[in-house]
């Protein structure tokens, strides 16, 4: 692991002494960067930059309001994305987290329960008349199925995934920004899954969302230009896993993949002068995308 330099060596040591590595983030101390706060000097990496009216400032000073001579909330320094700095930038990670994990819990206790959230285009099949599903006007099914899961190693890979993706982008992108890609990544993949499953097949789970996070984190670390091997690799293993592994609802992964993606670029690359229209402009072409989608197929399965 870097460590940061130590003491300044003087004039006279320079040409007998190795040069130093770079200087290291203060909160992340693995990560080398040549950008420092602007307001107490401290190094910080591109996850830790708070865009200010001049230069970067890190989340303690932002937190802080030191050195500005005004109230914190004077001036508000944003994140990458545009979005509030946030206290604790994994809050909404954690509340998602429990509320699967509580859904999951429920579940084990009573079955019955995942009856009602399970994602099913129409039940029961033909011959017999349906009563049952998104078909049949329970549209709220691509919601609810998002935080339904019935296997243990199921939502367990689902939550390690979302910890360690939704965090960095909580941070990047803002608490409101980062709700508003995970819920319509969710809907897209389960949007994607009742398109083209079975109407008669059960699906849930929260992979359609983690997949959104996948393509966001990728477009993200394309953005801070960061080594982009180690994200391809996990996302080619993953869809390895989603094609190759049977009884997986590949659709929800593609779904929120590509929505991911879509809006990824969009809350990353929105010019700031109308950063509001572009970011959430893409979360609507993607929702738009997920009503003309749910309304042709309900129209083929009527």
């Amino acid at each position: 692991m870097d460590q940061a330099p130590g003491s300044p060596k003087g004039p006279d040591d320079q040409d007998s002494q190795p040069a130093q590595s770079s200087p290291v983030c203060y909160r992340h101390p693995g990560r080398e960067t040549g950008i420092r706060c602007t307001r107490c000097e401290r190094p910080i990496c591109p996850e830790c930059m708070v865009s200010a009216s001049v230069g970067f400032q890190c989340p303690s000073c932002v937190r802080d309001g030191s050195g500005t001579g005004h109230a914190p909330d004077v001036s508000r320094p944003r994140t990458l994305a545009g979005g509030t700095v946030a206290a604790d930038p994994r809050l909404l990670t954690k509340i998602l987290i429990g509320i699967n994990l509580a859904v999951f819990l429920v579940g084990q206790i009573r079955p019955a329960f995942l009856d009602d959230l399970v994602l099913v285009g129409q039940w029961p099949p033909a011959p017999f008349n349906p009563t049952q599903g998104v078909a049949e006007g329970q549209w709220w099914l691509l919601f609810t199925s998002m935080f339904a899961h019935e296997a243990i190693w199921h939502i367990a890979f689902n939550m390690l995934s979302l910890w360690w993706l939704g965090g960095p982008l909580e941070a990047a992108l803002g608490r409101v920004r980062y709700l508003a890609l995970y819920l319509v990544s969710g809907l897209a993949g389960s949007a994607l899954t009742y398109v083209l499953a079975s109407p008669s097949s059960g699906s849930l789970g929260a992979s359609g969302a983690i997949f959104g996070l996948f393509g966001a984190t990728a477009v993200l670390m394309r953005r801070l230009r960061y080594d982009m091997r180690p994200i391809i690799a996990l996302l080619v293993i993953n869809l390895i896993f989603t094609f190759g592994a049977g009884n997986i609802a590949w659709q929800a992964h593609i779904g929120g993949l590509v929505a991911g993606v879509v809006i990824g670029y969009g809350m990353v690359h929105a010019p700031r002068e109308r950063r509001v229209l572009f970011q959430y402009g893409s979360c609507a072409l993607v929702l738009a995308a997920v009503v003309v989608m749910t309304l042709l197929r309900t129209a083929q399965l009527t």
